[in-house]
């Protein structure tokens, strides 16, 4: 880190000389439709509390808001609700299809950006657009009922409701003046060519905590909100000191309670309280009843009314200061000049650290890319909570769920998380998935390594990880396996959080004895037979497969992934490299990496075939496939698809010079080599090569018959990428018949045409950015053994011959040509079929949506619309053909 303002107040935050990182975007854009608040017997989240009781029922375990912020806890929340004087709703949080509405899975359904964030959050910026016509939800819920899986979704710009730009554009932005004085300024834009009213409603409440009848962590007494003077809100609550909230213009002042409102229940439960609720805004506002507003000036969530007619182009601000009491300027400067010269100030801050931590040789068009990537990437920072414990026992208010103890993570009893955590999606994945955050971590990295380090260290800690070693997968089944990928983000973050004199190694000794644990329950639970050869789970392709592999086999059949195999040999590789790494500091490290280096060995052996093992690997093809036995007949799964390429990922240089220095390790090497030959011929290139030496599971010919199909272009090579199921399955479905069933695949390049694993996640085709980074940074490595004579046709078949480090690079250019504009059509392939984004200068910046997923041949991006999480890696990109 230099030393611009914004570097030395991640280095004081770490040091934890200050505490810049209480405040934040840690408000979630959606809590209802979450396991986490799901009471319900039949573990019907989406249904247990829906989108229509988030406006009127307390929520249990956090809440949300639009383009909200909130303290480390959630205790505190703020954000701004809209009315637009045409919707029957207070726009109160973003709005979005259910799994089973969207006709290709949940489905957000409006339009947002992330446009701006620093680490600690010292400046953070986002925008909204808000429709002047009535919001069309009843059309989006109906149109995409009626379409099927292959018609493409239906999204809000297809409404015509943005047409002749008849929306707000809302800024929300804010900024610290210090860690606990935040300014916020709420900018309302009228982007029509007429004059509109708009109602806008500043909100600030508190998390109930104080309704469920427990005592202890975050259970405290009842808090309180309260009007002092006429521009001045103050706070009292148990586990926070007071805050105020300074406000201008004048606004009415609605007070009510974050309580559910029992009265739409019918009948009301029993002994419940009838007291105000949180959805009297908007019963007020929209339906006019009177008496739901609490008249004492005083409770537990506060909205500040603001009325105005925009004109057309016009701009409406409204400025807000939430600072702690006891450190608040005097009363005349909380909102004056000096507000103004504070955000100035903070957002050339902003400047002078992007400006530090881009690479200057980026072009300006990437830089933009970049910087709104990470934006999404901080933004996408939420408070998560859940106690399991109490959790599946409900809550003594409340009735005691009745077969909880019986149904999904019951064996979680130890997990107790309540931080701040990386999640790939706010409103689609708002909750955190493992495998996701670890590539989260490799561009945040690059901007707050502090923060990469301690989220990997987290999910190693014993209330995340289960006693039995496993890592939680995500909330809806933390006992699902992903791929085991945690190890090696240590490993990168690791390197690429400090310069090489001058690395963690605590961090990474830390982190390397809990992955032991982690490591060894995939070799005791995902090897059913003993030999080396993994299965179960998604392992991260959801799709991908010819049927759903976390459901059991058809028929007690009996299946070698290769995936799940060659992820176990990519693990092996990676403790290797931080064994040796450790070893520098502490001998004992080299039993282990003598360990890594035999298991490597042996997985790889299983992989390619020796003696008693049948490999995977079919040489009529020249491919690595999974391989199905049933009653004792064995066949492959003759399928190209990434399940195919996680073999070339496995692959790791060991540096000989430090090999030599490292006696133990060096001298188990060589009788391993002398008295195991044939695990070591299993190994390609095991011998040295001059200071380096090379463990691959692919041979030298299997490499090249490997890359053959990875550059072809009518196979894996996208314009955009690489596909994550061949091409050639196109004209040729592959299908097996087991059981009287018959169980097919066939390329699909963008959404799935199934309904398996909820038809939202597709990997029968699509490009996605984890595998794509993993297999350029493979490729790379390769480049790094076997040098510049190693060369590919790129194309296949093209005559262009080119290195490994080249191909490696023209891959990476197909990715950000993603976000890239296009000379011949204004647009961002990413955009597909949008025309704000294109048609019409809307904003002061570019807009971009960074996607979960991409159509392999158009490059329209697909799935959740803001996982910033896993494709920011594009700015990994970015800096590899810039640098």
């Amino acid at each position: 880190l230099s030393n611009d303002p914004e570097s030395v107040r991640i280095r004081n935050d770490h040091a934890e000389r200050t505490n810049w990182k209480l405040w934040g975007p840690y408000l979630s854009e959606r809590q209802w439709g979450t396991v986490r608040e799901d009471y319900s017997e039949n573990g019907d989240a989406w249904n247990s509390f829906s989108r229509e009781q988030a406006s009127f029922r307390a929520f249990r375990w956090g809440e949300d808001g639009l383009m909200g912020w909130s303290d480390r806890h959630g205790q505190l929340c703020f954000s701004v609700s809209l009315w637009n004087e045409q919707d029957d709703i207070l726009k109160e949080r973003l709005f979005g299809l259910t799994n089973p509405e969207g006709n290709h899975g949940e489905d957000v359904k409006e339009l947002y950006y992330y446009l701006d964030s620093t680490p600690t959050h010292s400046f953070a910026k986002s925008l909204y657009k808000y429709p002047q016509a009535k919001f069309p939800y009843q059309e989006l819920i109906e149109e995409n009922a009626r379409r099927g899986k292959r018609e493409p979704e239906y999204e809000i710009e297809d409404t015509g409701i943005f047409d002749d730009a008849r929306f707000f554009d809302i800024e929300t932005s804010y900024c610290k003046a210090g860690p606990e004085d935040i300014l916020i300024e709420i900018k309302a834009t009228n982007r029509g060519s007429e004059a509109a009213p708009l109602v806008m409603l500043p909100t600030l409440w508190f998390r109930n905590t104080w309704s469920w009848g427990r005592k202890g962590e975050d259970m405290t007494s009842k808090p309180e909100i309260s009007l002092h003077g006429t521009h001045l809100l103050k706070t009292t609550h148990d586990a926070l000191p007071p805050y105020q909230l300074a406000f201008e213009g004048e606004p009415e002042v609605w007070f009510t309670d974050n309580e559910t409102n029992y009265h739409v229940f019918s009948p009301p439960p029993q002994n419940t309280r009838h007291g105000y609720s949180k959805d009297a805004f908007s019963r007020h506002l929209l339906h006019g009843e009177e008496g739901v507003l609490c008249p004492d000036n005083r409770g537990t969530k506060v909205g500040l009314y603001y009325h105005s007619t925009i004109a057309a182009g016009e701009s409406k601000v409204i400025r807000l200061r939430l600072s702690r009491c006891d450190i608040a300027p005097p009363s005349e400067e909380l909102l004056g000049e000096i507000f103004t010269e504070t955000f100035a100030q903070r957002r050339t801050e902003a400047d002078a650290f992007y400006t530090a931590v881009i690479p200057k040789s980026v072009p300006s068009s990437e830089r933009e890319i970049m910087r709104q990537a990470y934006a999404g990437l901080l933004w996408s920072k939420q408070f998560y909570h859940l106690i399991i414990n109490d959790w599946l026992d409900g809550d003594p208010t409340n009735p005691a769920p009745a077969i909880r103890r019986q149904m999904r993570n019951s064996h979680w009893h130890h997990l107790f998380n309540r931080d701040i955590i990386s999640m790939p999606d706010t409103w689609e994945y708002p909750w955190y998935a493992a495998w996701d955050l670890a590539f989260h971590m490799l561009p945040m990295a690059e901007i707050d390594a502090d923060f990469a380090k301690h989220q990997l260290g987290l999910f190693l800690r014993e209330w995340y990880m289960h006693p039995n070693g496993q890592l939680p997968a995500y909330e809806w089944n933390f006992s699902d396996v992903n791929p085991p990928v945690h190890a090696w983000s240590v490993w990168r973050v690791y390197k690429i959080a400090e310069n090489k004199n001058n690395r963690d190694l605590s961090f990474l000794a830390s982190c390397f004895q809990k992955l032991l644990l982690n490591f060894t329950w995939w070799v005791n639970q995902k090897d059913p037979n003993g030999n080396n050869l993994f299965a179960g789970g998604f392992l991260g392709l959801d799709n991908i497969g010819v049927f759903d592999r976390s459901y059991g086999l058809p028929s007690g059949a009996d299946l070698e992934q290769a995936d799940g195999t060659a992820w176990m040999a990519f693990y092996c590789t990676t403790m290797l490299a931080m064994a040796l790494e450790l070893a520098q500091k502490d001998t004992a490290y080299e039993d282990l990496a003598s360990k890594f280096f035999e298991h490597y060995a042996t997985i790889t052996l299983a992989i390619n075939g020796h003696g008693r093992y049948h490999g995977l690997w079919c040489e009529e093809d020249g491919f690595y496939y999974d391989w199905l036995t049933v009653n004792e007949v064995r066949q492959p799964l003759a399928v190209r698809s990434m399940v195919g390429l996680i073999p070339l990922i496995a692959v790791e240089i060991l540096d000989q010079k430090q090999i030599k220095e490292l006696h133990g390790f060096n001298k188990r090497t060589n009788w391993f080599l002398k008295y195991r030959p044939h695990l070591a011929d299993s190994v390609s290139s095991l011998n040295e090569a001059g200071d380096m030496r090379l463990l691959s599971v692919c041979r030298l010919d299997r490499l090249h018959a490997i890359l053959n199909y990875l550059f072809d272009e009518n196979e894996f090579l996208s314009p955009y990428g690489i596909r994550s199921l061949s091409k050639y399955h196109e004209e040729n479905p592959f299908t097996v018949e087991i059981a009287n069933q018959k169980h097919s695949i066939s390329y699909t390049p963008g959404e799935s045409d199934s309904s398996m694993f909820g038809g939202n996640s597709n990997w029968r085709g699509p490009i996605w950015f984890p595998m794509n980074y993993l297999i350029i940074e493979a490729l790379e490595r390769y480049h790094h053994f076997y040098g510049d004579s190693f060369l590919v046709e790129f194309p296949t078949g093209s005559g262009n011959e080119v290195t490994l480090k080249q191909a490696a690079h023209l891959i990476a250019q197909r990715l950000v040509r993603l976000f890239q504009i296009d000379p011949e059509t204004g647009a961002r392939p990413a955009h597909g079929r949008s025309k704000i984004h294109c048609a019409e200068k809307s904003s002061e910046q570019e807009l971009i949506h960074f996607y979960e997923y991409f159509n392999a041949e158009t490059g329209e991006g697909l799935g959740a619309s803001h996982q910033t999480g896993w494709t920011s890696l594009v700015n990994r990109l970015i800096r590899k053909l810039n640098t």
